[in-house]
């Protein structure tokens, strides 16, 4: 069982647009709404994938009720934790070539007791558990040092923690020594505070965060792929993508694909590209089931690309 745990989940819509004209009228040509968060996109793919899935997140509201049912309808146990605050809604906009732009609200804010109900509910989940994923940013209520305190309670019931966070959020986890993390190429940039041009540069980037405390670290570098930094060795992974629909919830679908493969080594860094690339052709924040990967289109290598330039290049 992989449990997850989002501090400040949502209610996201998606629309499809032809074009996002600003101050004018914009007609959708398609819609989705879905449970949101990036904990629950892990929780989402890892469904998906046939696996049991638990999904601790505080909920609140009717937009908590209606994502509360949303994820028991993909097959997800969820695991309520009941707050005040309404559960924050966000909107997407998707144009044809692929281009997003996303408002996302604040969402509740959080009570001292909420915060330790949360902590109590992981705890009750935590040893069933083969991964617990933390994952997104913390919501009002919540210091920096949460994930940190979460991480250590983790590792003393003898867990395994994943964690996708950024910022102060991040840094304040590192010394907690969380078994892998995965920023993006930007999250990266900033955790060690200056630009990121080449693949080369994330690498050395990854491996500073191991210096701080992180046991593995697992780097999205967008369209260029992604690489893997542990104990074990470093790896560099990429699959050609036809087309890009949707890159909401990617990163998502591809650490879910790393902790169903077993959470370590060059294979599980392949099932994490298949899925991250499977997602990008996928509407919405929709995750990918097993038949939407594509194997075949990954590589993998012990021999990264150092002088590659990012196509995105992360400041």
């Amino acid at each position: 069982m992989i449990l997850t745990v989002t501090p400040n989940p949502s209610l996201d819509r998606t629309y499809e647009v032809p074009a996002l004209d600003r101050g004018e009228v914009l007609r959708a040509t398609a819609e989705r709404m879905d449970p949101g968060g990036k904990g629950v996109n892990v929780s989402r793919a890892v469904a998906a994938a046939g696996r049991r899935t638990v999904a601790v997140l505080p909920l609140g509201g009717a937009p908590g009720a209606l994502v509360a049912e949303l994820l028991a309808g993909q097959g997800i146990e969820v695991a309520p934790v009941p707050v005040a605050g309404a559960t924050r809604s966000n909107i997407a906009l998707a144009e044809p070539d692929g281009t997003l732009t996303k408002i996302n609200a604040p969402g509740p804010e959080l009570t001292p007791v909420e915060s330790q109900s949360l902590l109590s509910t992981i705890r009750t989940h935590a040893g069933a558990a083969a991964w617990i994923a933390c994952c997104g940013s913390l919501p009002r209520g919540l210091a920096p040092e949460w994930y940190a305190e979460l991480v250590a309670r983790a590792h003393l019931a003898g867990a395994r923690i994943a964690l996708d966070t950024s910022g102060p959020s991040l840094l304040a986890a590192l010394r907690e020594r969380p078994d892998v993390v995965k920023p993006n190429a930007e999250e990266l940039a900033q955790a060690v505070g200056r630009p990121l041009a080449t693949v080369g540069d994330a690498l050395k980037a990854a491996e500073e965060l191991r210096t701080y405390g992180a046991r593995a670290v697992l780097a999205s570098l967008g369209a260029d792929g992604q690489l893997l930094v542990s104990d074990a060795g470093t790896y560099f992974g990429a699959a050609a993508v036809t087309a890009v629909r949707s890159n909401v919830g990617a990163g998502d679908a591809s650490l879910a694909g790393f902790l169903t493969a077993g959470g370590e080594g060059p294979d599980a860094l392949a099932s994490a590209v298949a899925h991250g690339a499977a997602a990008v052709q996928l509407p919405g924040s929709v995750m990918p089931s097993p038949a939407d990967l594509d194997p075949a289109a990954v590589t993998v290598t012990a021999d990264v690309p150092m002088d590659r330039p990012l196509t995105e290049p992360a400041p």
